[in-house]
């Protein structure tokens, strides 16, 4: 390695593109084009960073430059990461790992399953990422790569509402980002931190932050969660998730309170009719039979003078509704875009488990009421929306995990 390749990697791993590309610039051998490829990644230029990083794999074309092709890929991987191109990891990301560290390259190699684990959170498929996080060996990793996976270990205990182990593994991202030296690492540690202190959902007409959020989940109430759509009352929990009118129904019932609410009020929320007839009222005590027999081990539902009432199966216990912090049947999806990562329809249905139209007809509402953009066109149209601004989305991400 030259005095100028090796000092263009040192500015990149402390965060410096510019500095590296002063020293690279207009060098067009392969080690300088896959450095000039990674240092436009930092500045954002995805398109011409996966071009320049795509000629340095050519360049690295005899078999004992294996090892700068598996970097070449691992950097690739971790550009489709940041264009949210999450439909699969890349077929020879695997295969670089194992190249990585077959030629003793374990930081390489940790960084590609780094990014690996980054993806499956993001479409929520939180089990495999814990799995995989709990696979990895971030005792000895260098600081910048023991961040990036304690922020990792941070997200999952925030989705499954853990506050406390989530506070201790972003005392050990803060600590590692400080070693690093690497700004933007530290300013994304001081974001995720920021997030326990900002609102995450409300009940009652009062926001409430992670912390209070886990306490009333915690205390026994029975809880109807309109943020992970479930009810649950601490030690159980259903999902109604794939149960949207059953979930309508629940949710109304709680936001009548103890007195319960009106059939006619009930249709009307439910089945989305102002004029109900004998069949509606028919459909209506099929539902909440249906869902009475799903609660039945926490709740049950009464039926009253007008109409019908959620009542929690301990005398003690108060039926909770807990709504989030934005309204809306898009919060998911509005949830995703608040990264201000540019998304595919396809990155999106997949993280939401949706199907592509039913994305796309999401989308198509929020462009309409001025709540996201659209930028490209054809295979690189992509959607944008502005952070959400004062409170945290964390609870309307996909795939959040019920409360133990």
């Amino acid at each position: 390695m030259d005095s100028l390749i090796g000092a263009a990697a040192l500015a990149l791993a402390a965060g410096d593109p510019l500095g590296a590309l002063k020293r690279v610039a207009l060098r067009e051998d392969p080690p300088a084009l896959a450095l000039r490829g990674i240092a436009m990644a930092q500045l954002g230029e995805h398109g011409r960073a996966r071009e320049l990083l795509r000629r340095a794999a050519r360049g690295f074309g005899n078999s004992h430059e294996s090892l700068a092709r598996a970097r070449c890929i691992v950097a690739e991987a971790e550009i489709a990461l940041a264009t949210r191109e999450l439909g699969a990891a890349p077929r020879t990301l695997a295969a670089a790992v194992q190249t990585l560290r077959s030629h003793g390259d374990h930081a390489n190699a940790l960084h590609a399953r780094l990014v690996e684990l980054r993806r499956l959170l993001l479409i929520g498929r939180l089990a495999e990422a814990a799995a995989l996080l709990a696979s990895l060996d971030l005792a000895a990793a260098p600081p910048a790569l023991a961040a990036v996976g304690a922020l990792a270990e941070a997200e999952l205990a925030l989705r499954s509402l853990d506050t406390g182990r989530a506070l201790t593994a972003l005392a050990r991202a803060h600590a590692a980002a400080l070693r690093s030296g690497v700004p933007a690492l530290q300013a994304e540690v001081e974001e995720a931190r920021a997030m326990l202190e900002r609102p995450a959902a409300r009940s009652g007409g009062q926001a409430l932050r992670l912390v209070e959020i886990e306490a009333l989940l915690s205390s026994g109430a029975l809880v109807v969660d309109a943020c992970r759509r479930g009810i649950g009352n601490g030690s159980q929990w259903v999902s109604l998730a794939r149960r949207p009118l059953l979930f309508a129904l629940a949710r109304a019932l709680a936001e009548a309170g103890p007195d319960g609410a009106e059939r006619e009020a009930l249709i009307a929320e439910v089945f989305r009719t102002r004029h109900p007839d004998e069949t509606h009222r028919a459909r209506l005590r099929v539902e909440i039979g249906r869902l009475r027999a799903l609660i039945r081990c926490m709740a049950t539902i009464e039926a009253t003078a007008r109409g019908f009432a959620l009542k929690p199966l301990a005398p003690a216990q108060e039926a909770v509704l807990l709504e989030p912090p934005i309204d809306g049947e898009q919060a998911a999806l509005q949830a995703l875009l608040a990264d201000g990562a540019a998304w595919s329809t396809s990155a999106l249905a997949l993280a939401l488990g949706d199907s592509q139209r039913t994305v796309q007809r999401a989308l198509a509402e929020l462009q309409a009421e001025g709540r996201v953009r659209a930028i490209g066109r054809a295979r690189a149209h992509r959607w944008l929306s502005a952070p959400l601004i004062g409170f945290t989305t964390i609870l309307l991400l996909p795939a959040a995990l019920p409360s133990d």
